[in-house]
């Protein structure tokens, strides 16, 4: 199994880890550590690919699953649970919660404050991001807090139409920053690891730490939707030790 380990100052005792799609039982379009149950995977192997990563990770308790439908709804979870929440995003003040987000191109975003005493993990695709799941789960963080942005979907890939850039410059002007005009009237490339520094600096959070990461330009490691429509989901997770 190889994992992304962010490289930011989150207190030590805060655990945090981006999968990839290699290791795992799944075969064909999921081929690796497939951890969707959603995409048409074999269920059996997707349950037996959570499980084994769970345990290659020492993890305290299963990762709490999400139901993401692009909302910004963030949960907030006092103890490990079984049940799938409905909701883009999960909060916790509790340790050994392990909080997840799912992702095949869209940010995933690791929150703690620097006490190392509130957690969250967010799926940010853009609709998520431009109508405010970053700053939902600020709201419920006390303290400075600081963010890591996993593997997703990079500016060369990411080609969007007008709605997207105004949906982002409507609320921000700076957003024009984010977006390259492509050759094709009405496209744009987007940097959404800078749409999303830009609404968590707008937020108070000065301390951003981007992996860089796209999910589009390696196969090898990542599952893209947009490259490959049929694939899996890897997944980012962050908890609170004792």
């Amino acid at each position: 199994m190889k994992t992304i380990i962010p490289n930011w100052r989150a207190p030590k005792n805060v655990k945090a880890f981006a999968s990839t799609r290699i290791g795992g039982f799944s075969t064909g379009p999921y081929q690796g550590l497939n951890l969707g149950t959603h995409v048409g995977d074999d269920l059996s192997l997707v349950e037996k690919n959570r499980a084994w990563l769970a345990q290659q990770a020492n993890m305290p308790h299963a990762p709490i699953w999400l139901n993401q439908t692009h909302s910004t709804v963030v949960a907030q979870a006092n103890e490990p649970t079984t049940q799938v929440l409905d909701a883009d995003g999960v909060f916790t003040s509790s340790s050994h919660v392990v909080c997840s987000a799912m992702t095949a191109d869209c940010l995933p975003v690791l929150l703690t404050n620097t006490q190392g005493t509130q957690v969250a993990a967010v799926h940010a695709g853009w609709r998520g991001l431009a109508n405010g799941i970053v700053e939902n789960a600020l709201a419920l963080f006390s303290g400075e807090v600081i963010a890591w942005l996993g593997p997703a979907i990079g500016s060369q890939a990411f080609e969007v139409g007008e709605d997207v850039l105004q949906a982002f410059v409507d609320f921000d002007s700076q957003a024009h920053q984010a977006f390259t005009p492509r050759d094709i009237d009405g496209k744009w490339f987007a940097d959404m690891s800078v749409l999303a520094t830009q609404r968590l600096s707008r937020a108070g959070v000065t301390q951003v730490f981007d992996s860089g990461l796209c999910t589009y330009q390696d196969k090898a490691s990542f599952y893209s939707y947009r490259r490959d429509g049929k694939t899996g989901r890897q997944a980012t997770f962050i908890w609170i030790e004792d």
